[in-house]
């Protein structure tokens, strides 16, 4: 047994581990152990910061709900959630690199056929958004649910604005055939900041940081004998592609959107996914 002590501090915490204790939760808790005593140390942490940092987590817990989820918010916003997928998600070129799922994600959205819309509301700017789903032989695959979200003009998604933006608005799957192409109308993205009166948008402005995320259009995608894709689309141009809040964005997602003159949309938006095999 090894009693307490600043210097030995990790060291006791984790020789009070039980032999028994699952071996992946034993390396994840001793290294989370060390690396917080390692963090406390550098820092001198004071009494009154830790009691600040205890008060901080508290006041996020307490604003979560069935809607919102303010862990997330200040997982997304410290890089956390994009390391976890980076992690979790690495892929061989060409494959379409994937980015944080986000929290406005609604399942079983309607089938659609390929060239509806998703736009119910009638706000923003239309665009068409085309492309291919692809092996990583450039081959088509046949199959593939392409399920799409995205805010409306106003930087809203139907799940903020019930009773104000219709059910399913901006959201739909489409199913690609023999050919593996995909084309939908919808409207141009708007950029939005994330919920920003709780406790993780106190942090970013202690920070100098602002709880904005660039324009984009969310994907999931699925089929069967590949691995799922969760990414998005940035819109080229925007002004917050190198300061998105959430570390989202990829040089290899930002898509061109590209105005149409005299066509059906104002815009066009071509983009073509890469899927790897499960």
């Amino acid at each position: 047994m090894s009693y307490f002590s600043e210097s030995g501090s990790a060291e006791a915490v984790n020789s009070r581990m039980g032999d028994q204790t699952d071996a992946r939760l034993a390396l994840v808790m001793s290294s989370l152990v060390t690396h917080i005593h390692d963090f406390i140390k550098d820092v001198g942490l004071t009494q009154q910061e830790w009691e600040y940092a205890i008060d901080f987590l508290t006041r996020t817990g307490q604003i979560c709900s069935g809607e919102r989820q303010e862990f997330i918010l200040l997982s997304d916003t410290l890089g956390v959630s994009m390391l976890v997928d980076a992690i979790n998600n690495r892929r061989p070129e060409p494959a379409t690199e994937n980015t944080v799922f986000g929290p406005f994600h609604v399942a079983d959205a309607p089938i659609r056929a390929m060239g509806d819309t998703i736009s119910l509301d009638g706000k923003g700017e239309s665009c068409l958004f085309e492309g291919r789903v692809l092996n990583l032989n450039g081959t088509p695959i046949e199959g593939a649910t392409v399920d799409v979200w995205c805010d409306n003009a106003d930087g809203f998604y139907d799940v903020q604005q019930p009773g104000i933006q219709p059910k399913w608005n901006n959201r739909g799957r489409f199913v690609t055939g023999a050919d593996g192409v995909y084309v939908f109308r919808g409207v141009k993205p708007v950029s939005y900041p994330i919920p920003d009166d709780g406790p993780v948008g106190q942090m970013l402005g202690l920070l100098g940081r602002h709880p904005y995320r660039p324009a984009h259009m969310h994907y999931l995608i699925t089929a069967p004998g590949f691995q799922k894709l969760v990414t998005h689309t940035f819109v080229g141009g925007d002004d917050y592609l190198a300061s998105d809040t959430v570390f989202g964005v990829k040089d290899t997602l930002i898509a061109p959107y590209e105005r149409v003159e005299g066509g059906d949309t104002l815009w066009h938006s071509p983009f073509d996914f890469v899927l790897v095999p499960s």
